[in-house]
Protein backbone atom coordinates (compact mmCIF):
# COMPACT_ATOMS: atom_id res chain seq x y z
CA UNK A 1 0.00 0.00 0.00
CA UNK A 2 1.21 3.61 -0.50
CA UNK A 3 1.11 6.41 1.56
CA UNK A 4 1.36 9.67 -0.53
CA UNK A 5 1.82 13.19 0.95
CA UNK A 6 -0.75 15.55 0.95
CA UNK A 7 1.37 17.87 -1.53
CA UNK A 8 0.77 14.84 -3.87
CA UNK A 9 -2.12 14.44 -7.05
CA UNK A 10 -3.41 11.74 -8.66
CA UNK A 11 -1.26 12.47 -11.39
CA UNK A 12 2.43 11.98 -9.49
CA UNK A 13 1.40 8.40 -9.00
CA UNK A 14 1.18 8.14 -13.19
CA UNK A 15 4.25 9.75 -13.43
CA UNK A 16 6.37 8.36 -11.14
CA UNK A 17 4.81 4.75 -12.78
CA UNK A 18 5.24 5.83 -16.28
CA UNK A 19 9.07 7.19 -15.48
CA UNK A 20 9.75 3.76 -13.49
CA UNK A 21 8.31 1.63 -15.98
CA UNK A 22 10.47 3.52 -19.12
CA UNK A 23 13.70 3.99 -17.66
CA UNK A 24 12.83 8.28 -18.23
CA UNK A 25 10.35 10.72 -19.33
CA UNK A 26 9.34 13.47 -20.79
CA UNK A 27 6.64 15.49 -20.06
CA UNK A 28 5.73 15.60 -23.73
CA UNK A 29 6.14 11.72 -24.37
CA UNK A 30 3.68 11.08 -20.72
CA UNK A 31 1.33 13.41 -22.49
CA UNK A 32 1.55 12.02 -26.01
CA UNK A 33 1.33 8.68 -24.48
CA UNK A 34 -2.14 8.40 -23.44
CA UNK A 35 -0.93 6.68 -19.97
CA UNK A 36 -1.21 10.01 -18.22
CA UNK A 37 -4.17 11.96 -19.16
CA UNK A 38 -2.90 15.84 -18.17
CA UNK A 39 -1.67 18.34 -20.45
CA UNK A 40 1.96 18.32 -21.17
CA UNK A 41 2.25 21.73 -18.97
CA UNK A 42 0.80 20.33 -16.38
CA UNK A 43 3.27 17.09 -16.33
CA UNK A 44 5.80 18.80 -16.58
CA UNK A 45 4.23 21.04 -13.40
CA UNK A 46 4.44 18.12 -11.36
CA UNK A 47 7.20 16.97 -12.60
CA UNK A 48 9.28 20.12 -11.15
CA UNK A 49 7.13 19.10 -7.24
CA UNK A 50 8.58 16.01 -7.70
CA UNK A 51 12.11 17.10 -8.36
CA UNK A 52 11.65 19.18 -4.86
CA UNK A 53 10.72 16.24 -3.02
CA UNK A 54 13.47 14.15 -4.21
CA UNK A 55 11.24 11.67 -5.87
CA UNK A 56 12.62 11.79 -9.48
CA UNK A 57 16.02 13.66 -10.98
CA UNK A 58 16.04 16.59 -13.88
CA UNK A 59 18.56 15.26 -16.44
CA UNK A 60 18.23 18.29 -18.22
CA UNK A 61 16.46 18.54 -21.87
CA UNK A 62 13.19 17.44 -20.12
CA UNK A 63 14.22 14.25 -18.82
CA UNK A 64 13.29 12.99 -15.66
CA UNK A 65 14.47 9.79 -13.97
CA UNK A 66 13.04 8.36 -10.69
CA UNK A 67 15.26 8.73 -7.47
CA UNK A 68 15.43 6.17 -4.93
CA UNK A 69 13.57 7.67 -3.24
CA UNK A 70 10.41 7.62 -5.80
CA UNK A 71 10.85 3.97 -5.87
CA UNK A 72 10.74 3.27 -2.41
CA UNK A 73 7.73 5.31 -2.39
CA UNK A 74 6.12 2.89 -5.50
CA UNK A 75 7.10 0.02 -3.66
CA UNK A 76 5.42 0.78 -0.59
CA UNK A 77 8.21 0.92 1.67
CA UNK A 78 7.42 4.52 2.49
CA UNK A 79 4.98 7.32 3.94
CA UNK A 80 5.42 9.93 1.27
CA UNK A 81 4.37 12.85 4.04
CA UNK A 82 7.13 11.36 6.48
CA UNK A 83 9.76 9.72 4.16
CA UNK A 84 9.65 7.12 6.88
CA UNK A 85 9.44 3.89 6.22
CA UNK A 86 5.77 2.42 6.38
CA UNK A 87 6.36 -1.06 8.43
CA UNK A 88 4.95 1.19 11.68
CA UNK A 89 2.20 2.47 10.06
CA UNK A 90 0.97 -1.12 8.88
CA UNK A 91 1.24 -2.52 12.00
CA UNK A 92 -0.49 -0.02 13.43
CA UNK A 93 -3.44 -0.71 11.16
CA UNK A 94 -2.80 -4.55 11.56
CA UNK A 95 -1.31 -5.28 8.01
CA UNK A 96 1.77 -7.55 8.00
CA UNK A 97 4.59 -6.29 6.27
Amino acid sequence: MRYSAEWMVLADDRILEYIRAQGSGRPKAMADSGLIRYSREYINQRCKKLVEEDFLDHLGNGVYVITELGEKYLDGEIDAETCERTSGIEAENGVEG
